[in-house]
């Protein structure tokens, strides 16, 4: 059983706007399918079944590990690095 090795770097004081989209796409007035956000810096980005997968691009830019569901009612995260999967996140 695969486990991550990145919990250290959630950020337990990290506070969202739960209104956010994902950044990238609202400036681009782009859509998307769901969103993920990073539990290290809080960016908003969109998940890999959407066109712009700014949720994994923010993971390579960046090196945060952690990306939560930031979809109402799901409760999960996905480690990229470890690419393992976290429920209840």
């Amino acid at each position: 059983m695969s486990t991550c090795s990145h919990l250290d770097r959630i950020d337990p004081a990290l506070t969202v706007d739960e209104s956010a989209g994902c950044q990238e796409c609202l400036a681009a007035g782009a859509g998307w399918v769901h969103l993920r956000r990073c539990l290290t810096c809080g960016h908003v980005g969109c998940c890999d079944s959407s066109r712009g997968r700014h949720a994994s691009r923010h993971y390579r830019d960046t090196g945060h590990p952690l990306a939560a569901s930031h979809q109402p009612g799901e409760d999960w995260a996905w480690c990229f690095a470890d690419r393992v999967l976290l429920e209840s996140a």
